[in-house]
């Protein structure tokens, strides 16, 4: 079978900012819905990211799709999460403790963001099956969920940095020592 590989859009592009529509419950078994979930796969595995929504292939539809893999990677040591699909996703927030990560994006590129969120949240969803699910997600993977589901609402993560300073391009973030990147911005952040 042959890779579908779509184009991510970038930032500037009209359909990252546009509303979404709820996936329509009726077609999850259908073809149209298992060659999205495929272009999605393969898009985001091609692009090699840990998760990626609907809207970032210019289709404005409540989709996304994660997958994290177990063990160290840019973000540092993670939690696996199998690739998994979430159809109408809804998040709720279950504690207002915040942690903060230096985040990337597919759509766009060449930037992090350090962006402070929640880390407790529970995500009701639908699955392939058209079944109601919940999960609850904690530390960097509530983090990655929260990114995610902000495609969905027309939303990026930059949307959500409040001083630029905490806003590098991502050859300066790895040249230099992290640590001591985001404790200086932290610092100036709050100053």
């Amino acid at each position: 079978m042959a890779l579908a590989i779509k184009e991510i859009i970038r930032m500037g592009h009209p359909t990252l900012r546009l509303p979404t529509e709820p996936y329509p419950i009726e077609k999850i078994s259908s073809d149209e819905c298992h060659e999205l979930i495929a272009d999605l796969r393969d898009t985001l595995a091609a692009a090699g990211g840990i998760g990626l929504a609907a809207p970032q292939i210019n289709i404005p539809l409540q989709v996304a799709v994660v997958n994290i893999p177990a063990g160290p990677t840019r973000y540092g040591d993670l939690s696996e999460v199998p690739f998994s699909v979430y159809i109408n996703p809804k998040l709720t927030v279950l504690d207002d403790s915040r942690a903060g990560y230096w985040e990337g994006c597919l759509s766009v590129p060449g930037l992090r963001g350090y962006v402070v969120r929640p880390q407790r949240v529970k995500i009701d969803f639908i699955d392939l099956e058209a079944n109601e699910q919940s999960l609850i997600a904690e530390g960097f993977t509530a983090t990655v969920f929260q990114h995610e589901f902000d495609h969905l609402e027309s939303k990026l993560y930059i949307d959500h940095i409040s001083d630029t300073r905490l806003l590098v391009f991502e050859d300066q973030f790895v040249e230099h020592d992290v640590d001591v990147l985001t404790a200086e911005l932290q610092t100036a952040a709050n100053r």
